[in-house]
């Protein structure tokens, strides 16, 4: 079951849809055609009078903060003014897309048994290709093994589920709170998902759903977005093993990335130097230079 398969016929009273948007119109009015009839809130971090418009012509509840807040604070702005208080929340991309059908699976799969946080359905981009939609936390030590090579005798798991769309429990956001907005851009769910898993909750990809993620279509160059992954990256590892558990991390990376820059040539070896400069110099760093400049923004 794939999520562009038309409007909703039916939407449902104890879900409620949240959208960060910034800037990409056309892709917002896609994201919200299939989930008419819901209640939808849609923050607009471009403060952008087209998304505007698209918001009160699909029947969206319009926030524009005045700032670009990024995801997770662009999440808790909705969160503070939601339409249906005590309804799971449905936090979508803008540039993804999920049928109502896809909808009502993933809430029964959350509800199937307690203390299940959050749930995200397969996602599979424009061309076709499946994107992969669970990830383990981030730890140090896997870092620190991939750099002398035994990264395949670190345990994957427990996992978090991707946040481009992923319903979440409200039970678990009461008791859980809002997102971290310290976290701009990037592994801000896998820090919410993460204080879940600590707290007892389980999240959980279900397979058998799927929704279309055009992915990137809001993005900015490709070296951007590695830098504000890597910035979230930085701020989970600092938050929840501290100063030294994000050196171990770093600096493995680091020193793992120097066999990549003496065998691979061209733009993978370029690739590999970039990274380690970047490690090098501390991601929140970079990206704290880069949000300095205007229409800054990623998806994931």
């Amino acid at each position: 079951m794939v999520g562009d398969e038309g409007a909703a016929s039916a939407a449902f009273d104890d879900v409620e849809i949240v959208v960060v948007a910034y800037g990409a119109p056309e892709l917002l009015r896609g994201a919200l055609a299939p989930v008419r009839g819901f209640a939808v809130t849609i923050v607009d971090n471009s403060s952008m009078p087209e998304i505007e418009r698209i918001a009160r012509e699909e029947g969206a509840a319009y926030w524009d903060p005045d700032a670009n807040l990024g995801f997770g604070a662009g999440v808790n702005y909705a969160l503070a003014r939601r339409r249906l208080p005590g309804a799971d929340v449905l936090l979508l991309n803008p540039d993804a897309v999920v049928a109502a059908e896809v909808i009502g699976r993933l809430r029964e799969s959350l509800h199937v048994e307690p203390r299940i946080a959050a749930v995200g359905p397969a996602q599979v981009y424009a061309d076709g290709s499946h994107q992969q939609v669970t990830w383990p936390y981030p730890r140090p030590l896997q870092y620190l093994a991939s750099a002398v090579m035994l990264g395949g005798l670190v345990s994957v798991e427990p996992r978090y589920v991707i946040g481009s769309v992923l319903l979440v429990n409200s039970a678990a956001l009461e008791e859980v709170g809002g997102f971290d907005e310290d976290f701009f851009l990037y592994a801000e769910e896998a820090d919410w998902e993460y204080r879940a898993h600590k707290a007892g909750w389980r999240n959980v990809a279900v397979d058998d759903v799927t929704a279309l993620h055009v992915g990137a279509g809001t993005s900015l160059d490709l070296d951007r977005r590695e830098v504000f992954l890597h910035a979230g990256l930085e701020r989970f590892l600092r938050k929840h093993y501290g100063w030294w558990g994000w050196q171990v991390a770093r600096w493995s990376i680091v020193v793992g990335g120097i066999p990549r820059v003496l065998v691979f040539r061209g733009q993978r070896g370029r690739a590999a130097r970039a990274r380690m400069d970047l490690f090098r110099r501390g991601p929140v760093a970079v990206e704290a230079s880069i949000r300095q400049r205007p229409g800054v923004h990623v998806d994931d």
